[in-house]
């Protein structure tokens, strides 16, 4: 299976991260789903994931989130952006910290949306609902 990107669909800023790595993604490793969708809330109930303010990636049918999954998603793109996975030797507390601060101040700097992004006609494939 590929790898799956959830992701927050009002979030601008998640927005723009997902359509990064959409452009960045030439080989089409990824899917993406909102986990405002039904599927992504599946995925979470099935992951056993709690109080998500996060982008999760599911790979091998196991859920990274936070700055695991940011780190992991560099190395699948791979290329100057696969080199961002050396910081994976950063204890994680240390990184999710970063990440959490980013993530608690997303909607305040970047702004929501009020309901989720529409993909285009040419990546509308990649999306789950």
């Amino acid at each position: 299976m590929e790898n799956l990107i959830l992701f927050d669909g009002v979030c601008n800023f998640c927005d723009s991260s997902v359509n990064f790595i959409i452009k960045k993604d030439k080989k089409r490793m990824f899917k993406y789903c909102a986990l405002e969708k039904p599927t992504g809330q599946l995925l979470v109930k099935k992951h056993r994931l709690e109080n998500i303010d996060s982008i999760i990636l599911i790979k091998d049918d196991k859920a990274y989130s936070k700055s695991t999954a940011i780190l992991k998603i560099a190395k699948v793109l791979g290329g100057p952006i696969g080199l961002l996975y050396v910081f994976i030797i950063i204890p994680t507390p240390i990184r999710d910290f970063i990440y959490e601060f980013i993530a608690k101040n997303r909607y305040k700097w970047f702004g929501k949306k009020d309901q989720c992004m529409i993909p285009s006609i040419e990546t509308r494939s990649l999306f789950i609902e």
